[in-house]
């Protein structure tokens, strides 16, 4: 079965049960099982052995992939120090204090989830219960804070080269690469997020609603927020600690700078390099280790010297933040598993002669191709970390990133921004879920409105990644595609306009006939 197209079944095994059953960590670990059973040939004792021993024992002993499980940890402990100081909780007093408009807190809630692009559970967490009394007395609906918590989470976090998301891209870059260029180089190809982003902007600033989110808007402006009444309770409005702003900003302006002072000085930059060649040479998982290890160190002292928090919280947080991250722990291991099944089976070189042997012209399609798979897959399980768990090295076997191909990039992001439009619009999705519950907003409320504005980015996605594939550049292809999302928002709000022109038309008709 070696370098043939069986090298292939384990990850789409993986991909069709993760379909079937909405559930992603029995589907990698069923794939990982038929990668070994192939392997061993159905040998029973030969299977075991090399799943475990060749497979997930070998990923978790590789010295890269231990230093972003740790980054991980860290960054979990990270969360749960400043949501336990109250530092998002000032914040919120700070922003009710000085922005008084409708347009004024939305973008203060675009502005914080921006901020906290280390974590999008951490944004999800934060952003939610900071905001809410601050767009609740503009009179902001409950879905539109929910739209905007679920959009700044994942989509700035998968263009963030200091986050969780970074590091866990990082892991799945082929041995011998410099996993965090490769998730820089990416972000100008990330077509999902970088134009929802823009599309969110520029719907806030020029007032316009469509869709089921029209209705709740409208509801909100006359005083019901709600729309569809929330199951969530009022509990998590409770304020655990007493810090200030400034204990929700310095953790997070220290985490950045540790991190990307660790990753230069693993590239050399204290021995003579340029900051250029130190972070493209930098070892992204020892850096963000040393980085995120600071960072915290940093942090606890800064609270305990403060009086904001006790030493034994502090301590406590440590095995609150290693909890919060073991989902995402289990799916980096199994996703790392799954591709040492492919790449014993020989998968890179099986689809290497297949790519030789296919039309070229076709291949510039692939970018739009992959955006939509990954697409499909991330909403039918829930899960981004998994879609590019399983999609990241399949891509990477297509298109090597030393053949030089820019096809290998720009695949490589559509991907990530497939996986993470899916996640956007999956009901089942962790961020999903708890941009709900942030917002203390009726779950289908929050899927049913958010749906229409993220299938318009990702119409708008899908034609960009088709013209990125010919374009094959950056800067052209991401005009083009900022271009027709600014376009369709205009559109948007020319209809907006005409429709309320009906409207007004309508009632004054029906008036002058009540009259006669």
């Amino acid at each position: 079965m070696y370098a043939t197209f069986w090298a292939l079944v384990p990850p789409i095994v993986a991909i069709a049960l993760a379909l079937i059953t909405k559930e992603v960590y029995s589907s990698l670990f069923i794939g990982i099982l038929v990668g070994g059973l192939f392997y061993s040939g159905f040998n029973f004792e030969g299977t075991l052995v090399h799943i475990f021993n060749e497979g997930l024992i070998a990923q978790l002993s590789d010295a890269y992939n231990v230093g972003i499980l740790i980054f991980l940890v860290f960054l979990g402990i990270m969360v749960c120090l400043m949501n336990k100081a109250g530092g998002s909780a000032a914040f919120g007093k700070w922003a009710s204090a000085h922005i008084k408009s409708r347009v004024g807190v939305q973008l203060a809630t675009i502005l914080l989830g921006c901020l906290i692009f280390i974590d999008d559970y951490f944004n999800c967490l934060t952003v939610g219960s900071v905001m809410r009394p601050v767009t609740d007395r503009e009179n902001v609906s409950r879905a539109k804070l929910a739209y905007l918590i679920d959009a700044t989470a994942a989509p700035v976090c998968i263009i963030a080269p200091i986050s969780s998301w970074a590091a866990a891209v990082s892991g799945f870059a082929p041995e011998g690469t410099n996993g965090l260029m490769l998730f820089i180089n990416a972000i100008p190809y990330n077509y999902y997020a970088l134009l929802t982003i823009i599309m969110m902007v520029s719907m806030t600033i020029m007032k316009i609603e469509y869709g089921p989110m029209a209705l709740h808007e409208m509801n909100a402006k006359n005083g019901d927020i709600f729309t569809v009444a929330p199951v969530t309770a009022d509990s998590d409005d409770k304020i655990e600690g007493k810090g200030a702003v400034v204990d929700l900003v310095f953790p997070i302006v220290s985490l950045i700078i540790s991190c990307v002072i660790g990753m230069i000085y693993t590239g050399g930059f204290f021995s003579g390099e340029s900051f250029v060649d130190s972070f493209a040479n930098s070892d992204a998982s020892v850096g963000l280790v040393l980085g995120s290890f600071v960072a915290m160190f940093i942090t606890i002292a800064f609270y305990i010297i403060r009086g904001v928090l006790k030493f034994h919280d502090c301590m406590s947080c440590i095995v609150e933040g290693f909890r919060a991250m073991v989902p995402a722990i289990t799916i980096l291991c199994l996703a790392w598993t799954l591709k040492g099944m492919t790449d014993s089976l020989g998968a890179a070189e099986y689809v290497a002669a297949v790519v030789e042997n296919s039309a070229g012209s076709l291949l510039n399609f692939l970018p739009a191709i992959i955006f939509l798979i990954a697409c499909g897959l991330s909403f039918a399980t829930g899960t981004s970390w998994g879609t590019f768990g399983i999609l990241i090295p399949i891509t990477l076997k297509v298109f090597p990133l030393e053949s030089g191909n820019p096809l290998a990039i720009i695949c490589v992001s559509a991907c990530m921004a497939g996986a993470v439009c899916g996640d956007h619009c999956s009901p089942i999705s962790d961020t999903t879920i708890m941009s709900s519950a942030g917002a203390q907003c009726d779950h289908i409320a929050h899927v049913s409105t958010q749906m229409p504005y993220a299938m318009t980015a990702a119409a708008v996605s899908f034609v960009t990644y088709i013209v990125a594939g010919f374009v094959k550049n950056p800067v052209v292809s991401l005009l083009i595609g900022i271009i027709m999302m600014l376009v369709v928002v205009y559109l948007m709000h020319v209809s907006q306009k005409n429709g309320v022109m009906i409207g007004k038309n309508a009632v004054g008709k029906e008036n002058t006939d009540s009259k006669a």
